[in-house]
């Protein structure tokens, strides 16, 4: 099975490297590796181009923000499976894509996911926080469970026949994306009881009070849209975050 990776960048020249060292040290051969910069005006560019003939895909272009950037990757994707590595991350090991693919055979599922730790920006082995995912029911995607998304592999059909990130969420696209695929169309999911990556802290839904407040509401919106849960939901989505702070390892 071919696997698409997909980071979207901009004037991330601090970080990038260490995103693109993660993807190339996979041990899985059959790996597409897709890049978009938006017209980044740091060194970003000059550190991609540095490894640009390990890069299956470079493009650099303006864009509307890292779901477009993702879009634009998703549409250049060729593998039967497309997951994303964002630019300030990595993947827990070297080993991670073989993993998954392993589970796509094994299980005969549609998409793929597992858990994830937030790190510190300069020491990635400090963990902040573990988000362990657990087994996956319809019962708990209403009642505020979600995968964490830059774990989420699924296969490029879906995308296809379901669509990419709705660009009308500024930060929640990717709750909406995974209400859509488990929540709306029901598309099978296998859970790899594994930390599959290391996200540093300072995302982008967290950085404020003002952001807080504008994720829960686009968590709504995205509820709506995609007929599932409500208010309920989104509180119980919160606090269920509270014992990823006391869980460690």
């Amino acid at each position: 099975m071919k696997v698409s990776i997909i980071t979207s960048v901009w004037n991330n020249e601090k970080t990038i490297e260490d995103a693109i060292k993660s993807v190339l040290s996979q041990n899985y051969r059959d790996i597409e590796y897709i890049l978009v910069d938006g017209a980044s005006s740091d060194g970003t560019v000059e550190v991609i181009k540095k490894y640009e003939d390990k890069i299956s895909t470079f493009v650099s272009e303006k864009d509307k923000g890292i779901y477009d950037g993702l879009n634009k990757g998703v549409e250049l994707a060729t593998g039967d499976i497309i997951g994303f590595l964002h630019s300030d991350d990595i993947y827990a090991d070297e080993h991670i894509i073989s993993e998954v693919v392993g589970q796509f055979k094994n299980t005969n599922t549609d998409s793929i996911y597992g858990d994830l730790v937030y790190v510190d920006k300069v020491d990635t082995s400090k963990i902040f926080r573990y988000w362990k995912s657990g087994n996956y029911s319809f019962k708990k995607l209403c009642n505020g469970w979600m995968p964490p998304h830059p774990t989420f592999f699924v296969k490029k059909e879906f995308y296809d026949r379901y669509g990419k990130f709705d660009l009308d969420f500024g930060i929640a696209a990717d709750y909406d994306f995974m209400l859509r695929m488990l929540g709306k169309y029901k598309i099978t999911t296998s859970y790899l009881p594994k930390v599959l990556y290391k996200m540093r802290v300072g995302g982008a839904s967290n950085r404020s009070i003002k952001n807080i407040i504008q994720k829960s509401r686009e968590d709504i919106k995205a509820l709506k849209n995609n007929g599932i849960g409500g208010v309920y939901t989104i509180v119980m989505k919160n606090l269920s975050k509270i014992p990823q702070f006391l869980k460690k390892n």
